[in-house]
């Protein structure tokens, strides 16, 4: 099963999401870019932790939403940098339930962070309430252009959404992210759920969110695209 299955089979959870209770979220689809080069990162001021911050920030996919602590892709991630010599801190910045104004807002406490690398998840709760693409378009660039002004490097996520939100504004959701990336000239995460999505096996009761294993490879996929961003 694949990207097709799992929108299928998601739509029903999308829609108690989306009116419901406040939980909303959905995964995360882009397309490819072009890679670009980096520079080694600057280095962080004297502290605790010297080492340069690596944030990811987003909604409950980020933030791991059902899963034990430890499980979260970014918390597999520290483990993975560690483990290869990259010496980088993970700052798991994902709220569940986020949209992007609600990203929008935390803003500064990100930028607090000085992150040299930021993973941008954030969208499929827009999506999910149906919220005017023009918005979250609005609110993603401000986002962007905040980090890439501190000198952040941004690994770009986007989402799908389930069928029954109509063809047009499907397109024209889908269609934000790839013109984000163009603009910025970002690296784009082509599924962050890819081998994940459509297999029950891999993901929670409801649908949307990976369990531990389905994180395990998801944080596989985040690990192999920053490797264009990362220096030992």
């Amino acid at each position: 099963m694949g990207r097709f299955q799992w929108v299928a089979a998601a739509i029903v959870v999308a829609v108690v999401f989306s009116f419901g209770c406040g939980q909303k979220d959905a995964a995360t689809n882009v397309s490819p870019s072009t890679g670009a080069t980096s520079a080694p990162p600057p280095a962080a001021p004297a502290g605790t932790d010297a080492r340069p911050t690596i944030i990811c920030f987003g909604d409950s996919l980020t933030a791991g939403l059902g899963l034990d602590p430890g499980q979260s892709f970014p918390d597999l991630l520290q483990s993975d940098l560690d483990r290869h010599g990259y010496h980088y801190r993970v700052v798991n910045l994902g709220e569940s339930g986020d949209t992007t104004q609600d990203g929008l807002s935390r803003l500064p406490m990100a930028l607090a962070e000085k992150p040299v690398i930021v993973v941008l998840e954030l969208g499929a709760n827009d999506g999910l309430r149906g919220q005017p693409v023009e918005s979250s378009h609005g609110n993603l660039e401000q986002i962007i252009e905040a980090f890439q002004k501190s000198g952040t490097q941004i690994l770009l996520a986007g989402i799908t959404l389930p069928p029954n939100y109509g063809p047009d504004y499907i397109k024209r959701f889908d269609a934000m992210y790839v013109d984000l990336a163009t603009k910025y000239k970002l690296i784009r995460i082509p599924f962050l759920l890819e081998g994940v999505a459509g297999h029950p096996d891999l993901m929670q009761r409801d649908g949307l969110h990976p369990n531990a294993r389905g994180a395990a490879i998801v944080e596989a996929t985040v690990f192999r695209t920053l490797l264009k961003f990362l220096h030992k």
